[in-house]
């Protein structure tokens, strides 16, 4: 059940002043955005947005996280990045007013709040700081983008298992995505991944748990990526 309409204004002013985008708003603009808003609900797997649809609004992520995607010549999803709670998502297309260029998907229960293109654009034009910290943000995502695109282009399958598996594990080891979540950040079919981890587990690199595959030789995984770097 969504909170009431009082507690996600109060929830959306918190992520608009807190956001990397967005931190520069006045009190008074981020009250304006919010109240220029309205919620939407998304259950895991549902798309918010999908690539060519208009750039009409910009969301702030409240709770959950969205997975931006583009689809490869070959017709595999790509995963390009993840927005979680307090980040501002679609505001390229809004900017320009173009197209979106990548659908966007909720990779589990998410709340988001919806504030129009229009409004944005007022508050950037009477406020040109929160503009410039927008367009840095744009810059920096886009080199996560093309870091994430070399790294694919340079590493085998194994080498970019062994990064995801790295970058991804928690304090213990173990790193909660599916087989098919991993496949998909890594550009592969699921069926390879599978035979990956499978000669991983017994050489005594991995394991499966209940939680997730959890990682035993962070060295050796180490020695993957390096090897194939």
């Amino acid at each position: 059940m969504s909170p009431p309409v009082s507690d996600a204004l109060a929830q959306v002013i918190a992520a608009l002043a807190s956001s990397e985008v967005l931190h520069s708003l006045s009190a008074g603009a981020c009250q304006a955005l919010a109240k220029r808003g309205g919620p939407v609900d998304l259950t895991a797997g549902q798309l918010l947005v999908q690539a060519g649809d208009p750039g009409d609004a910009v969301f702030v992520v409240l709770e959950g996280e969205l997975e931006v995607r583009a689809t490869s010549v070959a017709g595999r999803e790509l995963r390009l990045s993840a927005l979680g709670k307090g980040a501002v998502a679609g505001e390229m297309a809004v900017l320009d007013g173009g197209a979106r260029s990548a659908d966007m998907v909720a990779t589990r229960r998410t709340r988001l709040w919806r504030i129009p293109r229009a409004a944005l654009l007022e508050v950037l034009e009477a406020e040109p700081k929160v503009a410039i910290a927008l367009v840095a943000e744009l810059s920096r995502r886009l080199r996560s983008v093309n870091s994430a695109l070399e790294a694919r282009s340079s590493l085998d399958l194994g080498g970019r298992l062994a990064r995801l598996l790295l970058a991804e594990q928690n304090t213990r080891g173990v790193i909660s995505l599916t087989q098919t979540e991993m496949a998909r950040r890594v550009g592969v079919s699921r069926e390879k991944v599978n035979r990956k981890l499978s000669d991983w587990m017994r050489e005594g690199w991995v394991e499966k748990t209940r939680a997730g595959v959890r990682v035993i030789a962070t060295d050796r995984l180490n020695a993957v990526m390096q090897d194939r770097g």
